[in-house]
């Protein structure tokens, strides 16, 4: 049965989106109930407490003091040591209370030594003027200056929050310095526009290669600039490359389903490349456009219609079961308080969205800004990815409310239930070869979770574990340092292994999976062909329009 959104009335949707602007998005209902079911249980054991308070005093670890946050040499001197080390004690002291007491659900432990974490890092002495010795040392540096300029960026930011363009305006433009490999959009519809790169090479493999970006975010990540562009990479190895760009969707759109997204999207794409004359396509899909990709592949395989010669999955997960701690904030509570915030605009803002995923990497994304920008008086310089990030998409309420249910509260296509068409589809009916890619330090889909791929599919899996985080880790094209790899293959019929032991059996590589990928793509694809003529009229020059939106 198709999912349907949670609905309240008028005012308690109004009343619920007003009180999102205070808590990141968050449903205070669902930390109270997590923070209740600890508190209840912790108060009821006194042998906890006791063993809590003598573990305050115990020395910590040396793998535990090394914070990076306390790097500076400034942070080994007294009496800046006794801070720090007061500070991480707290943190080895709360991580020791929230951790296993009997009868917690693991879940609410989590969220509330996620909670606390929060609360910890914000009253960090590295975030204080006064406690932090390198704040102390280039204030008396620079007569105070540093906390002047500080002090002018903090109310630029804010007059730009109150205006609604909470981000600084980046140099970088796109159809200028980003997105610039040439091409056409060749299909327009109400959801998407599909750019057809113009090949440079004489001689392409018969098989395009389409790749179908995360709907929550601008396609041209995968175009970024003319270096670090994957869609010129890939159209320079002697292929033909399609991409998807997504509509940024508004109030009207709120009725769009994940079922649109599949008609409109992926199944629009591919029914225009086959009526061109392509036989095959090597299907790509990155982040949740990985997710809908592979149930694309599951229902074509399901129907028979044998069109993808290869499947390659970029950070994208398919089982739901353990997504790390983003999973923390996707509980019926909170569903159901996006739903309500999702009504009164028919889609969830982007900013709406931003406070969740800052709040994963607080230290990275939100404190050390703050002492970067408002105490050391220091503007992060601007850069190509910065400039792509700050251009965020929203999310149609129907789709994103079927998502959120269908796939983190339900894990439905991992369990064999997700339905297309009103049938239900199975990822192990997926006979084509699959390359999946997943990054380690990844906050979004952790590689763990990406590499369960490989107990749900009965075909070849070639896996790819790349140093580097959701969106960098992607960008590791050749020649950039610092980004070495894991690859393996799992093959039909093989046993199935852990990913730790996946882990301790693979070794580092050194240079870019991006090389790896296109030896592999190269070997499943026919022999190359003189390059044809396009078969389509051009709409528009790339990147298009709908990225403008």
């Amino acid at each position: 049965m198709t999912a349907t959104p949670h609905t309240t009335g008028k005012i308690d949707a109004r009343w619920h989106t007003a009180l999102a602007q205070f808590t990141a998005g968050l449903s205070p209902a669902a930390l109270a109930t997590a923070y209740l079911d600890w508190s209840l249980h912790l108060m009821a054991s006194p042998e906890r407490q006791a063993a809590l308070a003598r573990f305050w005093f115990e020395e910590p670890m040396a793998e535990e003091i090394a914070d990076p946050r306390f790097a500076a040499p400034e942070w080994q001197k007294f009496p800046f040591n006794i801070m720090a080390q007061n500070f991480l004690s707290a943190h080895r002291w709360w991580d020791a209370a929230t951790c296993k007491i009997p009868g917690v659900d693991p879940k609410h432990a989590s969220i509330v030594n996620f909670a606390g974490r929060q609360l910890l890092d914000m009253w960090s002495p590295v975030n204080s003027a006064f406690l932090n010795p390198v704040v102390r040392s280039r204030t008396i540096e620079e007569h105070g200056t540093n906390l002047v300029r500080g002090a002018r960026y903090w109310i630029d930011d804010f007059n730009r929050m109150l205006a609604g363009h909470p981000r600084r305006e980046s140099q970088f433009k796109v159809g200028k310095d980003l997105a610039i490999t040439p091409g056409d959009v060749i299909l327009r519809n109400r959801l998407i526009e599909l750019i057809r790169y113009h090949p440079t090479t004489s001689k392409v493999h018969p098989e395009p290669i389409l790749i179908v970006p995360a709907w929550i975010m601008k396609y041209y990540v995968l175009d970024l600039t003319e270096t670090r562009s994957l869609v010129a990479f890939l159209r320079d190895q002697g292929f033909e490359v399609y991409v998807i760009s997504w509509k940024n969707p508004r109030a009207e759109d709120a009725d769009l389903a994940m079922q649109d997204y599949l008609d409109l999207g992926v199944r629009a794409a591919v029914d225009h490349l086959t009526k061109a004359g392509a036989q095959q396509i090597h299907a790509v899909g990155y982040c949740l456009g990985g997710t809908l990709m592979a149930i694309a592949a599951a229902a074509m395989a399901r129907d028979g219609h044998d069109v993808l010669r290869s499947l390659t999955l970029l950070a994208a997960q398919v089982d739901f079961s353990e997504p790390g701690e983003l999973g923390l904030f996707i509980n019926e509570s909170q569903v159901a308080f996006l739903e309500d915030m999702m009504a009164t605009q028919g889609y969830l803002k982007a900013d709406q969205m931003a406070g969740a995923f800052q709040l994963l990497r607080s230290n990275d994304l939100i404190w050390s800004r703050v002492v970067r920008h408002y105490l050391l008086g220091e503007r992060t310089p601007d850069n190509p990815l910065m400039a792509w990030n700050a251009d965020a998409t929203r999310m149609p309420a129907r789709m994103h409310s079927e998502y959120l249910r269908r796939m983190f509260l339900g894990n439905d296509l991992a369990k064999g239930r997700f339905t297309v068409d009103d049938e239900t589809i199975a990822l192990t009916d997926i006979r084509c070869p699959i390359y999946c890619v997943a990054t380690e330090t990844d906050h979004v889909s952790p590689w763990t979770s990406v590499y369960r791929l490989l107990l749900l599919t009965d075909t070849d899996v070639s896996f790819v574990l790349c140093n580097g985080g959701h969106n960098g880790g992607i960008l590791s094209e050749p020649g950039r340092e610092g980004r070495p790899f894991r690859a393996g293959e799992k093959r039909e019929g093989a046993p199935h292994i852990a990913s730790g032991d996946w882990y301790a059996r693979h070794t580092l590589e050194d240079g870019s999976w991006w090389v790896h990928w296109a030896h592999w793509l190269h070997a499943k694809s026919g022999d190359q062909i003189d390059r044809r003529s396009s078969q389509f009229k051009p709409l528009a020059p790339a990147p298009g329009s709908y990225v403008f939106g």
